[in-house]
């Protein structure tokens, strides 16, 4: 996919017409410059999926609620293709004893979901000075569930960008973490219907970047993400359930569905 850098400027822009914000200050950017580093065809096939993700989280099964992963090239069970190009997460609650999570705070295991990270990762530097990361949704928000598309550190913590979260409420946060928090917080009508969540991510000086935010195409909000240029991070989709949506979860099945998921970037090289 390549984009000359007026209609690459006019895309990210668009959505924030009528907002009291200017447009991104974007890197300057070559003609016929922005590729894709993930299409949105890879939830039609298993094949597909598993040439552009990974299974888990890019450090194992554990995170910091009470879901424990399981997914792999034989076990379907948590996470599986509905239909071609929708790519579903289930948490299924358990009756046995397993445990505590591996990853801090440590909480009691009372979940078997379902997470992937990408095989390629968000680098801002020089040569790819803007990404745009985007996918379409119908996440869970009774209390208890926790669903996530995000982006964090591959070395480090932070960085961190939360495009999608969504902690027990219909309220979709968008978060940015470099030592401290910047919270724009989104009511969603309906989050079990589909909407699109989206960031565009944009170097703005030698060490930090913007990213600016978007709902169903809707600009809500920019942040300021300090040291986070030179840093690699993945990209993760997971449903994880309680900790921070609530110490008490659904009992039956929790689903978090996901389709058109979206990554490119601008490429100077």
């Amino acid at each position: 996919m390549t984009l000359n850098r007026r209609t690459l400027l006019l895309a990210s822009g668009a959505a924030v017409a009528g907002a009291a914000l200017t447009r991104p200050a974007f890197a300057d950017v070559s003609p016929d410059a922005f590729e894709t580093l993930i299409d949105t065809n890879t939830f039609d096939s298993r094949s597909a999926l598993e040439s552009a993700w990974d299974y888990l989280y890019p450090w194992g099964s554990d995170h910091n609620g009470t879901a424990r992963m399981y997914a792999s090239h034989t076990d379907l069970s948590q996470l599986y293709i509905e239909s071609a190009g929708t790519l579903v997460f289930k948490a299924t609650r358990i009756s046995g004893n397993e445990g505590t999570s591996s990853s801090d705070p440590h909480l009691p295991i009372h979940y078997h979901s379902a997470a992937i990270h990408a095989k390629k990762q968000v680098l801002v530097n020089d040569q790819y000075p803007n990404y745009e990361v985007k996918g379409e949704f119908q996440a869970p928000s009774a209390a208890g569930t926790w669903p996530a598309f995000w982006i964090t550190g591959a070395n480090s913590w932070p960085p961190e960008s939360d495009i999608l979260e969504f902690k027990g409420s219909a309220t979709n946060w968008f978060n940015t973490y470099d030592g401290s928090w910047e919270n724009t917080k989104v009511s969603v009508s309906g989050p079990g219907s589909w909407h699109g969540y989206r960031a565009w991510i944009a170097k703005s000086s030698s060490t930090d970047v913007t990213i600016d935010y978007y709902l169903d195409g809707t600009w809500v909000g920019r942040h300021t993400g300090s040291n986070f240029v030179g840093k690699p991070m993945n990209i993760i989709i997971n449903l994880q359930m309680e900790g921070s949506s609530g110490s008490s979860g659904p009992s039956g099945d929790t689903y978090f569905r996901a389709r058109n998921v979206y990554v490119g970037r601008s490429n100077n090289g």
